[in-house]
């Protein structure tokens, strides 16, 4: 916070914001002012502009990407345990690629911050109630922003995004799979036909191939409690999504 514009502004505090902040400081311990209200985008925590909207767009897309696993073949030969364990550490990338090839848009907004009135008058409850869901931070957002805007500067052909998911779904690196090296061979092959099918598609471009499993390493840096808490949180609730995509996918 030394270093953001959070002490430069508000200069004239109201009266009762005054009072009120110092009883909140001494309740939690005498942190500043400054630190309470920093704007850093860091900590600020954001939400969807559109919810209804986006959030029923990333329901589709999430079905879609359950639908892929499920009408693959080889992944529906794997023992049901490994199924379980790449669809634990896939789904993730598979959605956000989901995202790209749908053309899946989306804003947010700030959060408006509970009243630092309503924040004393339930500091003495706040222990009896239940703890607050998280919620995404406009930093969180911006990488995810990014990682989807690098994905959209490649304009991958259809047959590039079902190669890839593939190459993404086998994941032999998973702990705990039995068939470790069939995935392997697995993931091998999409990766041949990816090459493959670029050669016709962008000869003069020898390195895509390289650039699309750089770009596509990024989506494993989002963590799935963003996804969860930006896309879906909204409609599932407190409900494991984990286990929901199960259910999708054994239904």
């Amino acid at each position: 916070c030394e270093r953001c514009q959070c002490n430069s502004e508000d200069k004239h505090t109201a009266i009762l914001y005054t009072l009120l902040s110092q009883n909140l400081n001494h309740s939690r311990g005498g942190r500043s002012s400054a630190q309470q209200r920093c704007l850093c985008h860091q900590r600020r925590t954001v939400c969807l502009r559109t919810p209804h909207i986006t959030c029923q767009a990333a329901s589709n897309v999430l079905v879609k990407t359950i639908s892929f696993m499920k009408n693959l073949p080889a992944f529906q030969l794997l023992p049901r345990e490994d199924q379980l364990l790449l669809l634990d550490s896939c789904w993730v990338p598979l959605f956000l690629l989901g995202l790209v090839q749908e053309m899946v848009t989306f804003e947010v907004m700030e959060t408006p911050a509970p009243s630092m009135l309503k924040k004393i008058l339930l500091d003495g409850q706040s222990k009896q109630q239940e703890p607050e869901r998280t919620q995404p931070t406009l930093a969180a957002v911006q990488r995810l922003q990014c990682c989807l805007n690098a994905f959209w500067r490649l304009d991958l052909s259809p047959k590039e995004y079902a190669y890839l998911k593939g190459a993404i779904l086998f994941n032999p690196n998973v702990p705990g799979l039995k068939a470790a090296l069939y995935i392997e061979s697995l993931q091998r092959e999409a990766q041949r036909a990816l090459q493959e099918v670029l050669q016709p598609l962008h000869p003069e471009d020898q390195g895509r191939f390289a650039h699309i499993l750089l770009v596509s390493s990024t989506l494993k840096s989002i963590p799935p409690t963003l996804i969860t808490d930006l896309f879906f949180r909204p409609i599932i609730g407190n409900a494991d999504i984990v286990e929901l995509i199960v259910e999708m996918l054994y239904e």
